[in-house]
C-alpha cells in the first residue's frame, strides 16, 4: 500500500497467492488419467481441451490448481492455460452445482418462452445466473444457444437436452434432480452429475445405459423432408440422383 500525505486518494496493490497444489493421492491419480489423455495426441499440446475438462471433474471448476497442473503436463505457461480455460464457456471459474441448468434465452428460444422458463427458475430457485443453490444441487445459467432450435424452447442440464419446456416442466425438472430423483432427458442417457459429466468430456467412456442410442426426431428432420419433397417436385421423371 503507498499513501501520499498531500492527498486523500490511496492505492491498494493486491497481489494473488500461488494456488495450493493438489494433495499428492489427488496429484498421482490425476496424473495418470492426464498421461492416458496425451497420449491420444501427436502434439501435447492438443490435449489441453480434454484435460482442462479433467480438472474441472475434480473439483467442479478450474481453479488455479488445475491451470498450474495443465501447464506443467503440457508444457505451457499458466498464461495461455488462462486463455483458454477463460474463452469457453463450458469451463467454469467459480464452483458449480450437481446440475448445471442452461437456459436458452437467444432469439427463438426466448420468443417461444425461454425467457419466461428462466425468471421462472430464477424465482423457484432463489438464485441468479451463475449462481449456486444453498444446498449445492443446481447451478443456474442462461446461454445464449444449446444448438436445438428445432426443439426450443430448450434447457439443458449437464448438456443434456430438455426440449419443448415451459415454466412448470423446467420447474419440475429441478425439484426432481434436488430430491435426488433420477431424471432422463429428452434424448440420451439418464444425467449424471457435473463432475461425472466433465470427465466424461475428457474422453473416458460413457458407460450410462443408452448414451449411444438415439435417432433425430421429426422436427429435427422436417427441413430435410422439405427439401426432398422439393427436389421431387423439380425432378418429374424420377432421374435425379
Amino acid at each position: 500500500m503507498t499513501s501520499d500525505k498531500n492527498s486523500s486518494t490511496t492505492i491498494l496493490l493486491q497481489l494473488s497467492t500461488r494456488p495450493e497444489p493438489y494433495p499428492p493421492h489427488v496429484r498421482q491419480r490425476l496424473e495418470l488419467d492426464a498421461k492416458e489423455i496425451i497420449a491420444r495426441y501427436p502434439q501435447s499440446r492438443s490435449a489441453l481441451l480434454p484435460l482442462l475438462h479433467l480438472v474441472q471433474a475434480e473439483e467442479g471448476c478450474v481453479t488455479g490448481t488445475g491451470i498450474d497442473f495443465c501447464a506443467e503436463h503440457l508444457g505451457l505457461t499458466g498464461a495461455e492455460v488462462t486463455a483458454v480455460a477463460t474463452f469457453y464457456s463450458m469451463y467454469r471459474r467459480t464452483p458449480t452445482g450437481d446440475y448445471h441448468v442452461g437456459v436458452c434465452t437467444n432469439t427463438l428460444c426466448a420468443v417461444l418462452g425461454g425467457d419466461a422458463i428462466y425468471e421462472a427458475l430464477q424465482q423457484h430457485l432463489g438464485v441468479g445466473h451463475g449462481e449456486t443453490t444453498a444446498d449445492g444441487a443446481i447451478t443456474l445459467e442462461h446461454v445464449e444457444c444449446n444448438a436445438a432450435c428445432d426443439y426450443a424452447p430448450v434447457m439443458m442440464v449437464n448438456w443434456e437436452f430438455f426440449d419443448n419446456q415451459t415454466p412448470e416442466s423446467a420447474r419440475a425438472i429441478t425439484d426432481a434432480l434436488r430430491a435426488g430423483h433420477q431424471v432422463r432427458p429428452s434424448r440420451g442417457a439418464p444425467l449424471c452429475t457435473f463432475r461425472e459429466t466433465a470427465r466424461i468430456l475428457a474422453g473416458f467412456p460413457d458407460e450410462r445405459p443408452g448414451a449411444n442410442e438415439g435417432a433425430p426426431g421429426a422436427a429435427t428432420l422436417a427441413g430435410l423432408h422439405t427439401a426432398e419433397g422439393i427436389a421431387a417436385e423439380g425432378d418429374p421423371a424420377g432421374q435425379g440422383a
